[in-house]
């Protein structure tokens, strides 16, 4: 188990989704600091920047599947090649409105993602995710 999770980072296109999920997880105090990236270039991007600066490392990365350029799986493509020591910090659970059951089972079936919430985020669901992965 982890320690407390500090920092989660949401990666959806979607400014309502974000605005939403973010309020969700606000009001929920399970994290400290929440890092939006509206899409995976961004959240590949500040992963990248802060590599060697595992407190600047979300502990938790909420990603949407279905996005404009660079899909939820594409962004997983490129995150598997990651230093292990960012791997093993950054917990990648998939938050999508996804009803695309071929999505549903390529999320379940990627070793780096550890469930698939629907949207929207239900506080409880997360709490109980973040309770069996973290130190609550």
């Amino acid at each position: 188990m982890l320690s407390k999770p500090r920092k989660v980072m949401l990666i959806d296109d979607n400014e309502v989704d974000l605005k939403i999920n973010s309020k969700i997880i606000t009001i929920s105090k399970l994290f400290d600091e929440i890092i939006v990236c509206k899409s995976g270039e961004d959240g590949l991007s500040y992963l990248s920047e802060h590599t060697d600066d595992p407190n600047n490392l979300p502990d938790f990365i909420l990603l949407d599947i279905q996005m404009p350029e660079m899909d939820g799986f594409e962004f997983l493509e490129i995150y598997k090649n990651f230093p292990d020591p960012v791997k093993e910090k950054c917990i990648i659970a998939i938050l999508s409105s996804t009803l695309d059951f071929g999505d549903i089972k390529k999320a379940e079936a990627n070793p780096l993602v550890i469930k698939l919430l629907r949207k929207p985020l239900f506080p409880k669901e997360l709490e109980e995710l973040l309770r069996k992965y973290f130190i609550l």
